[in-house]
This record gives C-alpha cells, sequence and structure tokens, in this order.
C-alpha cells in the first residue's frame, strides 16, 4: 500500500509550486487529477527546450513539465465556461483535496472558491497557493518566483559578498544573485504539502475540511532561517557573504592547488563545532590554527574571521582537491566536492539511493527522471511500473470523466465539440 491511498486530489494548479505539492502527494499514492486547459495545457509543457522529440508538436512534452507532473491523471477542462465550471463542481464531490493556483478572485468569478465548493464538499481541503496570500496589500498582484526571491530578502544575502576585490585588487559592490532553481516555488509546493496532509488529519479526526492559503513571500520570508532570525534579534541587516556563512568560520569554499591541466579548483569545508575545527587543523597540519586562543571558539572564529580565513585559504591552496578530500573525510571533517550535474548523476551515492527512475512514457520508453527523495519502509512512494509517467495532455479525460461522472461516450463527443475538454 501507499501512505494516501484512498487520496483524491483535483489540481488546478499549473507551472511549478502547485504542481510540486501535488507531484508528491501523488508520490504518496493520492489520486492526483490534473485539470489542464484544452489545446494548450500546463504552461510549462512548452517551456523548452529541452522537449521529448515526437513528430506531433501539439504533443510537445518539456522536461520542465516532466519533472513536475509524475504519477497524475490529466484532464482537459475549460473552467471558463459554465459546463466546464459545473464539471469541476461533479468532481470536487468525488474529491478529498482541491489544490489551485489562480489569481485572488479568480476562483470565485468561477464559482470554484472555497465556499462554493465547501457547501459541496464540506469535507473538502482546499488549498491555495498564491505570489502574496488571500490578504495583505499585494494580495491582487500576481507573485512569480523570482520577484519573490528578491522581495523575501534571500536575493539580497545570495552573491559575492561586497569588497570581492577585482583583477586590479580594487573592492567591488556585489550585485544581487537568485538562486539556480525557483526556490521559493519549490519551498511554498513542500509547505503546501504539509498543510494539506495536517488538515486531512483534521478531517480524519472531525470530518471537517478547511481551507490553506499559501503565499509564496510568506514562504520565503520563513525560510529566511537563521539569518530572518539574526536580524530581528540583532536589528543588524545582513549582506552577502558569497560562499562564506554568516555564523560559523570556517563554513565556505576554498580554492586548493589546480588541477593537472591548470584548471582553478574548490572544495567545500564545513567545519560545524570546535572538535571538527581541531581535527581539521590538524589535517592541515597547523598547531598555530588548532591552538591559538584566537581561534578556540567559533564566535571567536567568526569575530577573527578576516585574520583568519585567509591563513586557511594559503595552506589549502598548496595540496590537491584529492588530497584534501581525502584527509577531511578520513579525518570526519565535513567537505564536499563542488560537481556539475553530470557528475551528480555519475555520483556512487546519488546512484545507490536510486536517485534516477526510468519510465515507460509514450514518447520514450526508458524516460529518466529525478526520483522522490522520500524513503519510507511500510508504504513506499509509487515509482515506475505501480505509477504512472506524466501524462499527455488530456490522456485521461474520457476516462476519469467516465468512471467519476459516468458520462456517456455522446457526452463526452458533445462536450468536446462545444471545446469545454
Amino acid at each position: 500500500m501507499n501512505s494516501l491511498d484512498g487520496i483524491r486530489v483535483l489540481d488546478l494548479s499549473r507551472v511549478l509550486a502547485g504542481p510540486w505539492c501535488t507531484q508528491t502527494l501523488a508520490d504518496l499514492g493520492a489520486d492526483v487529477i490534473k485539470i489542464e486547459r484544452p489545446e494548450t495545457g500546463d504552461d510549462t509543457r512548452a517551456w523548452g527546450p529541452p522537449f521529448l522529440p515526437t513528430t506531433d508538436k501539439a504533443a510537445a512534452q518539456a522536461a520542465y513539465y516532466l519533472g513536475a507532473n509524475r504519477n497524475k491523471r490529466s484532464v482537459t477542462c475549460d473552467i471558463a465556461q459554465p459546463e466546464g465550471q459545473a464539471l469541476i463542481r461533479a468532481l470536487v464531490a468525488h474529491c478529498d483535496v482541491f489544490v489551485e493556483n489562480f489569481k485572488v478572485g479568480d476562483m470565485a468569478r468561477y464559482g470554484l472558491d472555497y465556499a462554493s465548493l465547501a457547501a459541496i464538499k464540506p469535507s473538502l481541503v482546499y488549498c491555495s497557493i498564491t505570489g502574496f496570500g488571500q490578504t495583505g496589500p499585494y494580495a491582487d498582484r500576481a507573485g512569480y518566483d523570482y520577484a519573490v526571491q528578491g522581495m523575501g530578502g534571500l536575493m539580497s544575502v545570495t552573491g559575492e559578498r561586497d569588497g570581492t576585490l577585482d583583477a586590479d585588487g580594487k573592492p567591488q559592490p556585489a550585485g544581487p544573485q537568485k538562486v539556480g532553481v525557483a526556490v521559493a516555488d519549490l519551498f511554498t509546493g513542500l509547505y503546501a504539502t504539509v498543510g494539506i496532509l495536517a488538515a486531512l488529519r483534521h478531517v480524519a479526526a472531525t470530518g471537517v475540511g478547511q481551507q490553506i492559503d499559501m503565499a509564496l513571500l510568506d514562504t520565503q520570508v520563513a525560510m529566511l532561517a537563521n539569518l530572518g532570525a539574526n536580524y530581528l534579534v540583532s536589528g543588524q541587516v545582513p549582506g552577502r557573504m558569497g560562499n562564506a556563512h554568516q555564523n560559523i568560520v570556517p563554513y565556505q569554499v576554498f580554492e586548493v592547488a589546480p588541477g593537472a591541466d591548470g584548471t582553478p579548483e574548490h572544495i567545500i569545508v564545513a567545519v560545524g563545532n570546535d572538535s571538527q575545527y581541531y581535527k581539521f587543523c590538524s589535517c592541515l597540519s597547523s598547531k598555530h590554527l588548532g591552538e591559538n586562543p584566537k581561534y578556540l571558539k567559533n564566535a571567536d572564529r567568526v569575530r577573527h574571521r578576516a585574520e583568519l580565513v585567509p591563513q586557511i585559504a594559503a595552506i589549502l591552496k598548496t595540496r590537491s582537491k584529492t588530497h584534501w578530500l581525502a584527509a577531511l573525510e578520513a579525518a570526519k571533517v565535513p567537505c564536499g566536492a563542488i560537481n556539475n550535474l553530470a557528475e551528480v548523476f555519475a555520483d556512487p551515492q546519488v546512484a545507490a539511493r536510486g536517485m534516477v527512475d526510468h519510465w515507460a512514457h509514450p514518447h520514450q520508453a526508458d524516460l529518466p527522471l529525478v526520483a522522490s527523495p522520500l524513503r519510507l519502509s511500510a508504504t513506499p512512494v509509487r515509482g515506475p511500473g505501480e505509477g504512472l509517467p506524466p501524462p499527455l495532455l488530456g490522456q485521461h479525460t474520457d476516462a476519469v470523466l467516465g468512471e467519476l461522472l459516468l458520462l456517456s461516450a455522446a457526452k463526452l463527443a458533445q462536450l468536446k465539440h462545444e471545446k469545454v475538454i
């Protein structure tokens, strides 16, 4: 069995935050019915290249879409039409969870808001995902991950630190930098999943559903974590630290001796406590750094960062990446290489953990996709074999509407003729 066997989700979300949430629910066993616009579908179907090769341009499958929509069934339905809205309301009666990421007010215009659907299904868990939430002065704004990374403070603490020297030795101000993946969307999707699971627990206890109001900006502010707490406690606005840590030293990227071809190479050193620092200094063969009273405690190392880090950097540049990683790992000092994606997926640990699944997709018999990281001993996630590859647009429309709403072939043909489905 799967953890969420028997739970059915009606998914009116698209792009990333909502689909990331519903993919997690689907991996855990929920029957996720993804509602998409006829003819075009989820925007991310067209967000390529790369695309899966196909002779049918209308059936384009962008890798972006494939990465967030496995284990779902696709139903096309035009919710701008009254008949489409009626289909959604009819499906709600058969579902436990409803997920949408439309702008505030859109669902009410379609008669698909929480109050309307809760009247049909009082136990419904209704999750709304927006940029800024259902309330507040920004509620009516469209919200996008990139903008929220900026507004939520993440870009102010991401990137090279102010004062980094240029080629002429002059300190330069640092520019803002976004994270390489859409983390505000992804974090919001994961928080939405947690909220839905909590609300389902409440339904099991009381029989009563509720609305979950998820906002990208709220989530991004929450994910400031220690930096948010630092500011609230101290009143000091943190700046960018590049690859260093605001509260721990040494905890950053260091350059090591160049590779055989002269290419610069780097490693990550992540010394998390004072005993690890002593072991680290032993690996450096530096009694001075390991026993100097100014560096024994992390708080002191942070205060003396400017004089300590250059000494460490000078020693690390004397030996190769291979040498340092082997020495630090043997001493149990946290460290790591900086891998590109080819190296990530070739890593023996990644392979041993099964982080790539191969799916039988209509356009590619052996489609590799990143696997779920969830490892449950009794109720494992759905993978290839029992699960579903990312669906083609409208692949399950007839099956779902026939199964749940008992629509006849003639009625389905009529709805298609009217472009409702």
